[in-house]
């Protein structure tokens, strides 16, 4: 069988295709790539978590899944890491290459099940977490599809209002010479300065979000602050925050439960959140940690965990019961989060459609006042 598997992977470094395209596990492999979706991943684990638990040794598992990958960039990856662990180098390693694929926890689960000898189980647990986080980026982004299309339709038809409608009706207001109402005026100010400077009006926000997705993307003090506003909203900034809570006790039980040591995996949320608030608190987490305290008092001082978090966090670390401690904790914020966005939603939607409302009513009696003014006027003898 092992002299099968050789020949396989000598001929697929001979194999013409592989010589046209460079090979993944060099140069960075998927680094500058395409980036492959989560699903795929996820499939992907799941899969090599029941081979490994079956029996078969990694190598064949690992090429098994690539035959059965359709071409493209992930089976590229998955010959460079099957390349790679054929010749010796742990999957771990071999994964570190193509960090757009396999990110730093990924592949630090992967290296803790190596190590203690409990590869299939780790897949196992990284499966599931990995469907859960997508569970609920899904919840999240299904729960906002509605109210943002009723945003964007209203924007339009106001907008379209505004630069062809309105100028019409200021032509037929301007012939009678009618005394007009300050809404009438208000609102045929606003459509004439939209005309006049509409490339102020629809380019001035282009630019500001331009610059806000570059000043994001640099970091820095703008992007703290701009996460640390969030959480102060009313309403989302709760749904964020335990979000942030549900996530960061998620990855860090998870880590813990494979095997990762403290400060290894206390690291990787680090990297792995994208809020700079949870960032600069994990960090000095991680900070007094290493000088030998505890976690719950750092955790409490963050400002990002509430009370009852960091009890139940000291209360695992009396018990060394600290990884399912810190699992229970995300089952409870995550079904929390759920409620929270439900509810959020379900307010957000007869508001929008309130304000909607409001505004276009607005516009019609804005124009529908002078209109009646003038056909009184007509109808006088």
């Amino acid at each position: 069988m092992a002299k099968r598997i050789q020949r396989t992977v000598a001929k697929k470094r001979t194999a013409p295709a592989r010589e046209a395209a460079p090979s993944p596990s060099a140069g960075g492999g998927m680094r500058r790539g395409k980036k492959v979706s989560d699903q795929v991943v996820n499939e992907f684990t799941l899969q090599l978590a029941t081979l490994t638990g079956a029996g078969i040794p990694i190598v064949r598992a690992l090429s098994i899944l690539e035959g059965q990958t359709k071409p493209g960039p992930f089976r590229d990856v998955l010959a460079g890491v099957v390349e790679d662990v054929s010749a010796g180098t742990p999957m771990s390693e071999a994964m570190t290459k193509h960090e757009r694929v396999f990110d730093r926890l990924y592949s630090a689960m992967v290296r803790a099940g190596e190590a203690g000898g409990v590869l299939d189980k780790v897949l196992q647990r990284l499966a599931a977490y990995r469907e859960r986080i997508a569970e609920i980026r899904s919840k999240v982004t299904g729960a906002m599809i509605y109210p943002l299309v009723i945003v964007i339709v209203a924007v339009t038809v106001v907008s379209a209002v505004i630069v062809w409608v309105i100028p019409r009706f200021q032509t037929i207001f301007e012939s009678f010479d009618v005394e007009l109402p300050g809404a009438t005026r208000l609102l045929l100010n606003i459509s004439d300065t939209a005309v006049r400077f509409w490339y102020l009006v629809f380019g001035l926000p282009v630019v500001l979000l331009l610059l806000h997705g570059f000043l994001m993307r640099k970091g820095g003090r703008y992007r703290y602050t701009i996460h640390k506003l969030l959480l102060r909203l009313p309403l989302l900034g709760d749904v964020l925050s335990k979000s942030l809570i549900a996530g960061f006790s998620r990855t860090f039980g998870t880590l813990l439960q494979a095997g990762v040591p403290h400060l290894d995996a206390l690291g990787i949320v680090r990297d792995t959140t994208g809020n700079e608030v949870l960032i600069d608190g994990v960090e000095n987490i991680r900070r007094t940690v290493r000088e030998g305290e505890g976690l719950a008092r750092p955790m409490e001082e963050t400002g990002v965990f509430d009370e009852l978090v960091c009890n139940m966090v000291d209360v695992g670390e009396q018990t060394g019961e600290l990884d399912h401690m810190l699992v229970r904790v995300a089952d409870a914020y995550e079904k929390q989060v759920d409620r929270r966005i439900d509810a959020m939603f379900k307010v957000l939607e007869p508001a929008l459609l309130i304000l909607m409302a409001i505004f276009v009513g607005f516009i019609v009696v804005a124009l529908f006042l002078p209109l009646m003014k003038i056909m009184s006027t007509l109808n006088q003898p």
